[in-house]
């Protein structure tokens, strides 16, 4: 492996590691607003959720590696102590872009992107109205991490008012990933895009006590055929079905009895457990695996 002692690196290469490893990250599109009025908008992708009660987000803006210097948004959330985080969808994606170039204090970003400024309810700065959520923030705190280019300043954001389209919400109210169609930031010039087959369901029941890998027979938990993935989903059952147990649930299947008159009935049927637990049939999956052994 490549092993990086973080003081024995350049700052700028170290930053191009960090960003490409820890990714995809959330964005936040923050609009701000000086205190001679002029409005800002720049994309934050050190940015995550970290509480509900309270609704508390936080991003960074980083001291620029290149010559020190501090952002506009920092210099503004520092003024007037408000922003408004909106989430980036894909449809946008490339005007937010735009807004990552280094405009000086005095430009708009929100003409230069083509975007539309919207009034918020309860703080100065404009929500972006092309984006399908916008969050109303009171700055709670401000953390300077350093004193050096790349050093962050964690910003900590109350969510006074937060407005959802409704073009994006399932029809149980819930924001549907797919409608949203939000963009992740990765490494350099890359982008994740979270919707489509890039959304994947993982289901799991976390009050229900599971066996465990070590709670595995050694024929299924050593398993050529079976991957880690397929054996989590039968190390979070409570207990593998026996072997009477899995006969009656797949033993008239033809496909195990050719498999189980075979003389390679552990590889067969670990094939055919691997394909079912894809499809999340977790107990036939474990019936199937436990019948290879």
């Amino acid at each position: 492996m490549l092993s990086i002692d973080p003081t024995q690196i350049a700052t700028k290469d170290l930053h191009q590691y960090i960003l490409a490893a820890v990714a995809p990250r959330p964005i936040a599109f923050a609009s701000t607003i000086s205190a001679d009025g002029v409005p800002n908008l720049a994309p934050y992708s050190f940015f995550n959720a970290f509480s509900s009660n309270p609704p508390i987000l936080i991003f960074s803006s980083n001291r620029r590696v290149s010559n020190n210097t501090t952002k506009d948004t920092l210099k503004n959330v520092e003024d007037t102590g408000e922003v408004v985080i909106n989430v980036v969808s894909h449809n946008i994606s490339r005007q937010m872009a735009l807004t990552s170039i280094e405009y000086g204090p005095e430009v708009d970003e929100f003409k230069k992107a083509g975007f539309t400024p919207l009034a918020s309810e309860r703080v100065r700065p404009f929500r972006v109205a092309e984006s399908p959520v916008q969050m109303e923030c009171v700055v709670d705190k401000i953390l300077p991490l350093g004193e050096g280019g790349g050093a962050g300043n964690l910003i900590f954001c109350k969510i006074v008012m937060m407005h959802i389209s409704n073009e994006i919400l399932s029809d149980t109210g819930r924001i549907d990933p797919h409608k949203i169609d939000l963009m992740g930031r990765m490494g350099r010039f890359y982008y994740a895009r979270a919707s489509g087959a890039a959304v994947e369901e993982i289901i799991q029941e976390v009050t229900r006590i599971g066996i465990g890998f070590d709670g595995l027979p050694p024929g299924i938990r050593h398993s050529k055929v079976l991957t880690g993935n397929d054996l989590a989903h039968l190390a979070s059952l409570p207990a593998l079905p026996t072997q009477e147990e899995s006969l009656a649930l797949v033993g008239n299947d033809e496909r195990v009895q050719n498999a189980l008159a075979s003389g390679n009935s552990q590889q067969l049927l670990h094939e055919y457990a691997k394909e079912v637990l894809a499809k999340n049939e977790v107990m036939r999956g474990a019936a199937l695996a436990v019948l290879g052994t």
